[in-house]
């Protein structure tokens, strides 16, 4: 019997036999690879906000995170509590829990909320948790480390910032999905990271004022921590108001929280 390999018939039935061999592949390779990717994203957590504690290994200019495996135990060491926080769809706290209360019920650790599922829970009218990281910077200060995550030019964009009791800020950490190199993608860069240093959250009068990526900012050398700004990196405006966003959208959340640790 000839066999005839110019048929549409054959080159359909070879497709589909490709198409079943590789999807095969493919699932085997994801299913095997599952648990790496998952510890790099476990430890990858754990490297972000240690960052923003001041616990990393940055020069003099570039942003270095502490190594992989270095990063659990200085975890283990630094943060002494993850606290969540569950808010309705108007942001009133309905619960606040220790990390071993929140383990005891979900078993899970608190800084492997996924934020950006919690973000959608709240979209749907649903309640939405609030991790926030308790530890000692590398000045031995008591900071609070909130993740928000947010949307720049192209994708998302998210990070991590360290307040103290009064939400002045200690730390920061952002990073982005696919934002221009050169221009949007500097957020994750030491120079910007570092403005935020300092910047106070809160008005005088305790109102949450948040903090304005500034285009034209009056004070380019960031030298007044009152006003709520830092510079904008020129050609990213669109990215820079992301991050405005995010950290007005999300660190407002925990404004009842910090009140409460004064007693309000």
């Amino acid at each position: 019997m000839e066999n005839r390999t110019d048929k549409n018939s054959y080159t359909v039935i070879f497709a589909i036999g490709m198409v079943i061999v590789v999807g095969a592949l493919l699932a085997y390779l994801a299913s095997s690879l599952k648990p790496k990717i998952t510890e790099n994203q476990r430890l990858e957590k754990q490297q972000n906000i240690l960052y923003a504690m001041g616990i990393n290994d940055n020069d003099e200019t570039s942003a270095v995170f502490i190594s992989t495996d270095k990063a659990p135990e200085a975890f283990d060491k630094n943060v002494a509590d993850q606290i969540v926080i569950t808010v309705d769809t108007n942001g009133k706290v309905i619960k606040t829990q220790s990390r071993d209360e929140y383990f005891e019920e979900t078993k899970q650790e608190p800084y492997l909320i996924d934020v950006k599922k919690q973000q959608a829970s709240a979209k749907d009218g649903g309640e939405r948790k609030l991790p926030l990281f308790v530890g000692k910077n590398s000045e031995g200060k008591t900071v609070y480390v909130a993740p928000i995550r947010g949307k720049g030019l192209w994708d998302a964009i998210w990070g991590y910032v360290a307040m103290d009791e009064n939400m002045v800020v200690r730390g920061a950490y952002f990073d982005h999905k696919g934002e221009t190199p050169g221009l949007g993608a500097n957020i994750k860069q030491r120079y910007f990271m570092d403005d935020f240093i300092g910047e106070h959250l809160l008005s005088n009068s305790g109102e949450f004022k948040g903090i304005t990526v500034a285009k034209g900012n009056a004070d380019p050398k960031n030298n007044d921590k009152t006003d709520n700004e830092v510079d904008a990196i020129a050609g990213a405006t669109i990215t820079g108001d992301g991050v405005t966003a995010m950290i007005k959208k999300d660190l407002k959340l925990y404004l009842p929280y910090f009140n409460s640790l004064k007693g309000k």
